[in-house]
């Protein structure tokens, strides 16, 4: 999941006046697909789960994990 202040991040860094939005691929992948697979690599995170990219106090982006839910069962 990608929250509102992250993919605002990203178009403000992505955006060129000359080339438009063409650079956000560039940005999306060194923001969010490297550091994820280094993370994936390193065991941070397993197949499957569901991981937050916020928007980091240091103007750039935090990758996390989220809690997973656990399945409430009917009665």
């Amino acid at each position: 999941e990608v929250t509102s202040d992250a993919k605002d991040h990203l178009i403000k860094l992505g955006y060129d006046v000359d080339y438009g939005a063409r650079p956000l691929r560039r940005v999306i992948q060194n923001m969010i697909e490297d550091p994820l697979a280094e993370a994936l690599l390193l065991g941070r995170f397993t197949a499957g789960q569901t991981v937050l990219i916020d928007r980091s106090p240091d103007a750039g982006l935090s990758i996390e994990a989220l809690a997973e839910k656990t399945p409430v069962e009917a009665h």
